[in-house]
């Protein structure tokens, strides 16, 4: 029994994370499709695209699953859906401000979803307004230390300063890039053309101020932001917590 008992526990964890796996797919084909739509199949003309493509090869979706959501997303090939972006605002436990980001061919489905999610997970939901003032649009580039051994933060101030960079964030395992999002181009480029390998360059929502939480408090937060980002529809969750190494650490 121990033996069947241990498969089937393994059996069940492979298939989490097989479903979260091809959760990412689609998110990632999904903005391949509307980056397309929005600026057309030329990856060199189309510098959303470019990053979309990028992103989505850097996490292993296949050549021809890109190919097919760039005709799709061009009119090139039947099949695209019309994807709307839409954005929700929300409270999470110890007043956390959350921004959510989807993108739905169904407001009226999205939106149903994105408030169970919020309210059975400790949070709720926010007027428009209410809570995007907190945030503002960046460029953030991540460079995977792994991926870039040789390269320090010294050397990313070095190489970025003349192209917008702003700030440099020490993750651990990768080092954050911030730029304003209009200089989010012209520094990934300076990167590229200095032999820099970036893991991922996209616009996002940053706070502009932090609320430092403990590690129960910050398990709260984690489990609610885990049930946004399980929906179909969502595809970023923005938020203005900091947790500490130690308490990511003992959580983990």
């Amino acid at each position: 029994m121990s033996g069947h008992s241990k498969w089937a526990t393994t059996k069940h964890k492979k298939a989490i994370v097989d479903a979260k796996r091809a959760k990412n797919f689609a998110k990632l084909i999904k903005a391949i499709e509307v980056s397309a739509r929005t600026g057309g199949a030329d990856l060199d003309g189309n510098p959303t695209l470019f990053d979309a493509v990028q992103k989505a090869k850097k996490n292993s979706v296949p050549s021809d699953n890109i190919d097919r959501a760039i005709k799709r997303g061009a009119g090139l090939e039947s099949g695209g859906a019309d994807w709307e972006t839409i954005m929700y605002e929300g409270y999470g436990p110890n007043g956390i401000a959350i921004l959510i980001e989807c993108l739905s061919d169904n407001r009226n489905r999205a939106a149903s979803e994105v408030r169970v999610a919020v309210t059975r997970n400790g949070g709720s939901m926010a007027d428009p307004g209410s809570v995007s003032y907190m945030f503002n649009r960046k460029g953030v580039i991540l460079i995977n230390k792994d991926n870039a051994k040789s390269v320090t933060e010294d050397k990313i101030m070095e190489v970025g300063l003349d192209s917008g960079l702003e700030e440099v964030n020490d993750l651990g395992e990768s080092f954050e890039i911030i730029c304003e999002a209009g200089d989010l181009v012209p520094l990934r480029t300076a990167f590229t053309n200095s032999g820099i390998d970036y893991e991922s360059a996209d616009t996002s929502f940053v706070p502009s101020m932090t609320i430092p939480l403990d590690a129960e408090a910050a398990a709260k937060i984690f489990s609610l932001i885990d049930a946004i980002e399980d929906l179909d529809d969502v595809q970023n969750v923005y938020a203005n917590f900091d947790v500490s190494d130690e308490i990511m650490a003992a959580l983990a």
